[in-house]
């Protein structure tokens, strides 16, 4: 999982890096494809439209482990499927809402916690390869830049929506009638991100465990 103690290997030796990229094209490809709403596939889409060209760009001076793209491309799948339904109106979500007899329709809360729980590990592995960042702060930092990061997301998010297109603004943001719909997302980013610290944290103990030695006498 750390990807800055991985030795580096070219583009055309790693084949989940491929595998994944293949497989997000086709679903990037289906899901644009006669979404519910046009107009706010395309607000939602923005982020795709700088994400993306930033990871290749930036791939030969900070590659990550196949463990982080993985994440990754999961995270960029979801979205692409909240973006193809208004994340309002995705089916499992509605699927969900009435098996538990939910109000409204939780996908939306689904993919912010996954933002924190999918991310933290490449975020980790970006400030491991770019900075001398080690240690107790290499596990804390990742949870803070996520944090700043599902903060400014939000207010991001409500600048573009009255600026592009202020009628599609409920759509976009997907509110859903919930006042508090901003900081909920930001607390299940904060919540998604915590776990996989802990998760993260003890798979490291685990690994760091010494196995003792047989007795020779």
């Amino acid at each position: 999982m750390a990807g800055s103690t991985e030795p580096r290997r070219s583009f055309r030796d790693r084949r989940l890096l491929q595998i994944l990229i293949v497989v997000y094209a086709a679903v990037w490809i289906i899901t644009a494809i006669q979404p519910v709403d046009r107009s706010d596939w395309f607000i939602e889409n923005l982020l795709v439209f700088v994400t993306v060209p930033v990871l290749a760009l930036t791939y030969r001076r900070a590659p990550l482990s196949d463990t982080s793209y993985l994440l990754l491309g999961v995270f960029l799948i979801l979205h692409a499927i909240g973006a193809h339904y208004t994340y309002a109106k995705v089916p499992a979500g509605d699927w969900i809402k009435e098996i538990f007899d939910l109000e409204r329709n939780h996908f939306d809360r689904l993919v912010h916690g996954s933002f924190g729980l999918l991310l933290l590990i490449p975020v980790r592995e970006l400030l491991m390869l770019m900075t001398p960042v080690r240690g107790f702060w290499s596990y804390t930092l990742p949870v803070t830049v996520i944090v700043s990061f599902s903060g400014l997301f939000e207010i991001v998010e409500a600048i573009v929506a009255q600026i592009v297109s202020p009628e599609l603004g409920t759509a976009y943001l997907g509110t859903q009638g919930d006042e508090w719909d901003a900081q909920k997302d930001m607390a299940a980013a904060v919540a998604g991100a915590i776990f996989s610290l802990v998760l993260l944290a003890a798979i490291a103990a685990l690994r760091g465990r010494k196995v003792p030695r047989r007795s020779t006498h």
